[in-house]
């Protein structure tokens, strides 16, 4: 009975009409953001379905922006791809909407819907597995499940990757160097073939170091810094459902800070991928002096 009394946490208020019964009244508890339990989760199989096919629409939305980026990597000294609004007007008028920003749309829906299957699934199941089973600190889990996420995903993703960054480069305006290269594709079946008979199946994991050196760290850190400003987004609207506008907001948030700390292993990415010999890509990478440090190491590793 004393510790109640000289417990700090605890007023205590008494009935005036009943003096020797106290009633104790607790603080109210100090609001903390809140947590999804374990019951409340979807089941994995829906995770990736979802995933799926949120990958589709989110890649069918922003092809022609990648083209656009994809271009301004593949070709970093060419004028008329310096800045976006220029590149997009200068694609679509000597190339076609189609042909030119959706070039290589095809390998890159193909890829999307079992990488990013592949990807929810793994990641939702290696949090709840790390959060709920083994009890740990959930920002490492969220950067662990992210960086497994990407491995199970990237067996699917790097090959589609190849395809679809070279047919977004090719073609009679973009790409100057294509007789040099060796490669102008009809379409997606020849350029499976062509690459295949020409340059041998291995090809097509061209990349594949580098890639997860980009998309790795890029994973980690887009569904740690995801989770992290939704669950700041539930605290601060009191609710576990959220808007669709604030969903968006933090996806965009956390994919926006992670890419921004990503590009340029994302550039390597690319200029690997695109090149068909280890001459190409030192000239790619080299044709210009870069205080990159990440470029200036490729530069001096050109048989990475």
């Amino acid at each position: 009975m004393s510790q109640i009394f000289t417990s700090s946490t605890i007023p205590l208020s008494f009935d005036p009409h009943e003096p020797h019964h106290p009633t104790i009244t607790t603080a109210p508890p100090r609001k903390e953001p809140p947590s999804e339990p374990q019951s409340q989760y979807s089941p994995i199989l829906h995770c990736m379905l979802a995933g799926g096919f949120g990958g589709m629409v989110g890649d069918t939305s922003m092809h022609s922006l990648d083209t656009v980026k994809t271009r301004q990597q593949g070709f970093p000294f060419n004028k008329k791809y310096k800045n976006m609004i220029p590149a997009y007007r200068t694609i679509l008028k000597e190339e076609g909407f189609f042909r030119g920003l959706y070039g290589g749309y095809t390998p890159a829906i193909l890829g999307s819907l079992p990488s990013t299957a592949a990807f929810f699934g793994t990641y939702e199941y290696t949090k709840r597995q790390m959060i709920h089973t083994l009890h740990m600190n959930e920002t490492v889990s969220y950067f662990i499940a992210g960086v497994l996420g990407d491995l199970a995903s990237s067996v699917f993703y790097v090959p589609s990757e190849v395809l679809k960054t070279r047919l977004q480069l090719q073609g009679k305006y973009n790409n100057p160097f294509t007789k040099e290269c060796g490669y102008n594709y009809r379409g997606l079946g020849n350029a499976i073939s062509t690459i295949a008979k020409t340059e041998g199946v291995k090809t097509f994991a061209f990349g594949y170091k580098e890639t997860l050196f980009r998309d790795l760290p890029f994973s980690a850190l887009q569904f740690a810094f995801y989770e992290k400003f939704r669950q700041w987004a539930i605290y601060y609207n009191t609710s576990n459902d959220l808007p669709i506008p604030l969903e968006l907001a933090t996806g965009a948030a956390a994919g926006g800070l992670a890419g921004t700390l990503t590009t340029p292993l994302d550039v390597i990415k690319t200029r690997i991928q695109t090149a068909t010999n280890v001459a190409d890509l030192s000239e790619s990478i080299s044709a210009k002096p870069s205080s990159n440090p990440l470029i200036r190491l490729l530069n001096k590793n050109t048989t990475l």
